[in-house]
């Protein structure tokens, strides 16, 4: 017994070093089934089968690992003359000339062994393809408001009469013969609520929301970033009304004459087909909103009337928005004497991303301090003050690029709204 052991390990060793050598597995099964370890036999039988499907000798020792009677020799039969009226007795399909069942054996190596094979679900229209149009989720209508965006406005204003109202007010809009066409372009420097204010727009219309990126459409295969560009605003129309919110639309629908690779124009191109049909029946109730923090990177194309045809600026909060934002940053944590209303003021220029930070840092220094002294105090104004002095805004390196194109590259006024404010801050 004990030389057998010794066997059984030294095979063990050469099948683990060679895993896809049925033969030597299957010496190793024969090894254990004589020994009387018929689940360990099982096992191994069972991987050789996966490597070899049509062994024989394996499909002998699954046989009597399993207990399967020896099958008897089969009677010799003549051959009846064929007689086309009787009817053809149709063989079971889990009946096998060797007398086991094959069915039933697979039932008990099912757990021991995963399928070789996995079969990917068919999709809704038929095709085997494992993309799916209804992968792209849809937020239900959300209950964000532009009343719960702070400040900003004359962001709010020209909104309500570019986009909103129009919207809203369907008989006027056939009155006056406002078109639908077109989207809505948001652009400005990093973490200044463009996404926030598209939700706030998706809240406003009571439609669901739809955030695209970059990630969710190319695709490594030739026409899959097509096919998905064109299955998500197909599933918008499905799903109307409904807000398709482009997100970096510098990098979705980039300047084509800059793109050197083919598959990526032809995601701008079949973008632009998309677009085209906004104004279409089948399109009714989708509304398209962009933003992007390089919108001179954007193809020309996608900015032509029809298209996303609008333009917003959205720039740092002013200071009643930096006050709800700061308030709605501190509102869960400890804090005492807090002067809103100064803090708003010597965080001018910090946008909604920096004044998060500044409340994460004042937060972590009284934490600190907590842990040191072993005394558990308040965030203080002092704590707040220090975070926001310490904080360079993160906003300057995006208005130092934007400087030289508000002043050079203006055609046809496209950023007048940020040479204005350039002018209003003695930014030129």
């Amino acid at each position: 017994m004990s030389e057998e052991s010794a066997l059984v390990r030294s095979l063990r060793g050469a099948v683990a070093a060679a895993p896809e050598d049925a033969p030597l597995r299957l010496h190793l099964a024969e090894l254990l089934l004589e020994a009387g370890q018929n689940d360990a036999a099982i096992t191994e039988v069972a991987v050789a089968l996966q490597h070899a499907p049509g062994d024989e000798k394996a499909r002998e020792l699954m046989g009597r690992a399993m207990g399967a009677p020896a099958p008897a020799p089969a009677p010799v039969q003549q051959t009846p003359p064929a007689n086309p009226a009787a009817p053809v007795q149709e063989k079971p399909a889990d009946t096998r000339p060797d007398g086991f069942d094959w069915q039933a054996a697979e039932g008990e190596i099912r757990d021991v062994v995963p399928p070789r094979f996995v079969e990917s679900p068919l999709r809704a229209d038929g095709n085997d393809d494992p993309g799916d149009a209804d992968a792209w989720e849809v937020d239900a209508p959300g209950t964000v408001r532009l009343a719960d965006v702070g400040g900003m406005q004359d962001v709010k204003d020209r909104l309500e009469a570019a986009f909103l109202a129009p919207m809203r007010n369907p008989e006027l809009r056939k009155l006056y013969g406002k078109s639908l066409r077109g989207g809505l372009l948001l652009y400005g420097p990093p973490g200044c609520g463009k996404t926030f204010i598209a939700r706030a727009v998706a809240g406003e219309l009571g439609a669901g929301f739809l955030s695209v990126s970059v990630n969710d459409v190319l695709d490594m295969w030739i026409g899959n970033s097509e096919r998905n560009m064109h299955e998500i605003f197909a599933t918008a129309r499905r799903q109307a009304p409904c807000v398709v919110f482009l997100d970096e639309l510098d990098a979705l629908g980039g300047k084509r004459s800059r793109t050197q690779h083919s598959g990526m124009r032809n995601t701008v191109n079949q973008l632009l087909t998309e677009l085209d049909g906004i104004d279409a029946q089948a399109n009714e109730g989708v509304f398209v909103l962009a933003a992007t923090n390089l919108p001179w990177d954007v193809d020309l194309a996608l900015r032509r009337p029809g298209r996303l045809d609008r333009t917003l600026l959205v720039l740092p909060p002013d200071a009643p928005a930096r006050e709800a934002i700061l308030r709605y940053h501190l509102k869960d944590r400890p804090i005492e004497n807090v002067d809103l209303a100064k803090l708003a003021k010597v965080t001018d220029g910090l946008s909604g991303a920096d004044l998060a930070h500044v409340c994460e840092s004042a937060a972590e220094t009284a934490l600190l301090d907590s842990a040191r002294t072993g005394t558990v105090r308040m965030i203080g104004m002092k704590d707040l003050l220090g975070a926001a002095k310490a904080v360079v805004p993160s906003t300057e390196a995006w208005f130092s690029a934007a400087r030289n194109v508000a002043m050079f590259a203006n055609e046809g006024g496209t950023y007048d709204d940020l040479l204005a404010y350039l002018k209003k801050r003695r930014k030129l």
